[in-house]
């Protein structure tokens, strides 16, 4: 491979090696969510593209539903995580919304997942949601609850102030 003088080149073939390091981390977190699905790149190796096993074909991230955005978010976020936490310790990951566009199935993938990882690593994962079967089924939260004029009551385990 020839490199330019202006080092273009060079950087787009880090940035393409970075990538595959992602997504293949990112696909073993989407292989445990929900096996129909792989992340690819396309030609370029530089745009993400979603596999759907089921019907065969690659779509570009663009044209994925709500939940398999979602799907493919976490997947990468955890997947950034394992790859950051080879160098650098990452303690919390804190994951804000998406859940409310998840089927009750992979509603309940998601759930099982965060927990192992938090079992199964010294991570604490932090979820910041409005769906209700999550605050059911986590059994530690922090509720923050509007008592007007602009004003919350935070309660829960570990909290010592009461409005904000």
């Amino acid at each position: 491979m020839l490199f330019r003088s202006d080092g273009k080149k060079f950087v787009e073939y880090v940035q393409q090696l970075t990538l595959r390091k992602l997504i293949s981390a990112a696909n073993t977190h989407l292989h445990g969510l929900d096996p129909r699905y792989k992340i690819e790149t396309d030609e370029t190796g530089l745009n993400i593209s979603l596999y759907d096993a089921e019907c065969g074909t690659s779509r570009l991230a663009a044209n994925l539903s709500g939940g398999e955005t979602f799907l493919v978010s976490l997947s990468l976020a955890l997947g950034l995580s394992s790859l950051a936490s080879q160098r650098v310790r990452i303690d919390t990951l804190f994951l804000d919304e998406g859940f409310g566009s998840l089927d009750e199935r992979k509603l309940q993938k998601a759930i099982e997942v965060l927990r192992n990882l938090g079992e199964r690593s010294d991570k604490m994962v932090g979820v910041i949601s409005h769906v209700g079967r999550l605050k059911e089924e986590i059994s530690n939260h922090i509720e923050i609850v509007p008592s007007g004029s602009g004003h919350s009551k935070i309660t829960g385990p570990g909290v010592s102030m009461g409005a904000v």
